[in-house]
């Protein structure tokens, strides 16, 4: 403030120091360590200065703004903007706004997988939380493993943070029809794959389906988390659906910016917002959006952060009584921004009241409840369905088990053919992506269309990283052919965006000896949705000899750097393909909780 000598910091200072139950805040927090506390204020002091800024910034609390734009990552092409509308709202709350930069991934961008370096990104969002001078923080992210490294690294770093997601893009047109990324991005691959758009046409919709920057305007992994953290009370109501190039996002933000100053005075951090409650509270609202498969490993990764671990036989039970209520593709017809006309997160919340922890604290320092009786009243349109006449009266994703997902599996039962959910079929086996890629056009191929199609070594360790090469493409002979689906079975993901029957997440992983690695052409597999079953037609003592015969070799570790600690520590998909070594040190429990 003006007229405030230096002294009179010291000795602010000092006082301050002096109570050890009230660490410094601020500018004066987090001091660098030179033995020398006085010295660190007064060097810290003169590059506040040299930046061109005056005394009165120290006496305000400090929000970290996480910057992760990048000219390599279209999803958070509005970074500038949105930056500058949480800066708004800070400064008219009386905080000083401070952004720093992170990592920041794209899904398209990110060689071999951003699944790969989500954990790499989760530790710079940590660590860089720690070592800064801020009293809460607002995470800006979109894409795909941006918003869950983010509450990865923030759950880790204990302090108060509010998630502001990107926001989806606007959709595109072909032809009169209205488009989209990336659900029919797949669709008319399909279709050029089977033969029915030539290489002007496919040329043609490819510069149509992304209408603007932002995420995927489906319920892929993006829209999904952007649910999720509106769901779990992480990120305000009403922020999940804004299009990103819209003045509602921009509004949002700068609401977002104003709550993060209050949150440096309620000391709100994430584990007070991020409780069981909370996550079985967002799970249920993946369940309704027919949301992405990606959310559960996501969410186990963040709840693992947290102490907790999922139960995933608790989520299959939850998802029987939670049926899908979006008509969102790939499940149903709309896009997101049909999603926000409807009213968003808010209306679908309306429809599950009775299914959810109203109790539920959430950023806003009220109940999920309290948000809810404030919320706009419903009115009529298409797209949020009531729960007595839904989208899909069965659940929207399946959890697996059986000889050959020993420790499950999943299935978006939501975007399967259903005259596939109940199938028995002969196993296509390819070893790995480069074996795929190698056969799977091949002329010669020995498939037919009632056959399951089999990849390993696409998970945590035999990518690395559990690449979304889980959407196996129909052999282009089939395609051809007219065949629109097959059941396909894998240890790695698929980009929510996609639609078939598609078994993911196999565990354990075949680079880890699961039986899946014993799996030959030829071999019978029964597929049960109803039963949530997944077995192998072949006698425990015959995987046994195959197993004895041809044992499973760990993957060769890399040398050194990053690549070689993500072999050392990732853990498998039910536990988030998180570090072992960053997850919380106590237990404490499952979720969903088993009731």
């Amino acid at each position: 403030m003006p007229g405030l000598t230096f002294d009179d910091i010291i000795n602010n200072l000092e006082e301050r120091m002096s109570d050890a139950d009230t660490p410094a805040t601020g500018l004066r927090g987090n001091l660098v360590s030179y033995g020398d506390d006085e010295f660190a204020l007064f060097l810290r002091k003169a590059f506040i200065k040299g930046a061109g800024y005056t005394d009165d910034v120290l006496d305000r609390p400090v929000v970290g703004i996480v910057n992760t734009g990048s000219g390599f990552n279209p999803c958070h092409g509005t970074m500038p903007q949105l930056i500058e509308a949480v800066k708004r709202g800070v400064m008219l709350d009386g905080g000083f706004p401070v952004e720093f930069p992170t990592i920041s991934l794209h899904e398209s961008f990110s060689h071999p997988t951003s699944m790969f370096l989500r954990n790499l990104m989760s530790m710079d969002t940590e660590e860089m939380i720690r070592a800064l001078p801020v009293d809460a923080v607002v995470l800006i992210g979109g894409c795909d493993k941006t918003v869950p490294a983010q509450l990865m690294g923030a759950a880790s770093a204990g302090k108060p943070a509010i998630q502001l997601v990107t926001g989806s893009m606007l959709t595109g047109s072909y032809r009169g029809r209205t488009v989209g990324a990336c659900t029919d991005c797949r669709a008319f691959w399909g279709r050029f794959r089977a033969g029915e758009l030539d290489e002007s046409e496919i040329g043609e919709v490819n510069g149509r389906l992304v209408g603007s920057v932002g995420t995927c305007s489906v319920a892929g992994t993006a829209s999904t988390m952007a649910c999720v953290v509106e769901a779990a009370g992480i990120a305000l109501p009403g922020s999940a659906t804004p299009p990103a190039v819209t003045a509602d996002r921009m509004r949002i933000a700068e609401r977002t910016g104003r709550r993060a100053v209050a949150l440096t005075r309620e000391s709100l951090t994430v584990d007070r917002i991020l409780t069981p409650e909370a996550f079985e509270n967002a799970l249920r609202v993946v369940l309704a959006l027919g949301g992405s498969t990606n959310a559960l490993v996501h969410l186990a990764a963040v709840a693992g952060r947290l102490g907790y671990r999922m139960d995933l036989d608790a989520f299959d039970r939850m998802s029987r009584e939670t049926p899908v209520l979006v008509d969102l593709k790939p499940a149903g017809d709309h896009y997101m921004e049909d999603l926000h006309r409807a009213g968003g997160v808010p209306r679908l919340l309306h429809e599950l009241r009775d299914l959810l922890n109203l109790d539920a604290l959430t950023i806003t320092g009220r109940t999920l409840g309290e948000e809810l009786d404030d919320a706009p009243a419903p009115f009529e349109q298409d797209v949020i369905r009531p729960r007595g006449t839904p989208i899909h009266a069965g659940s929207g994703l399946a959890v697996l088990r059986g000889n050959l997902a020993p420790g499950g599996a999943l299935i978006k039962q939501a975007a399967a053919s259903p005259e596939l959910v109940e199938h028995r079929g002969r196993a296509v086996v390819f070893d790995d992506a480069a074996d795929l890629a190698r056969r799977i056009d091949d002329e010669e191929l020995d498939v037919a269309a009632d056959d399951i199609l089999v990849l390993k070594n696409i998970g945590p360790l035999g990518a690395p990283g559990m690449p979304e090469a889980g959407y196996i493409p129909i052999p282009r002979k089939l395609a051809r052919q007219g065949v629109k689906d097959m059941v396909r079975i894998s240890d790695g993901r698929m980009s929510g965006t996609a639609a078939g029957t598609i078994v993911l997440h196999v565990s354990p992983e075949a680079a880890l000896g699961g039986t899946l690695a014993h799996v030959r052409t030829g071999d019978m597999i029964r597929l049960s949705v109803s039963g949530r079953t997944l077995h192998l037609e072949v006698p425990d003592d015959e995987l046994a000899e195959r197993a004895r015969l041809s044992p499973v070799a760990a993957p060769p570790k890399p040398g050194r750097g990053y690549a070689r600690l993500f072999t050392e520590e990732v853990t498998q998909a039910e536990e988030g393909v998180d570090f072992r070594f960053l997850q919380a040190e106590t237990f404490r429990g499952s979720v969903p909780r088993t009731r």
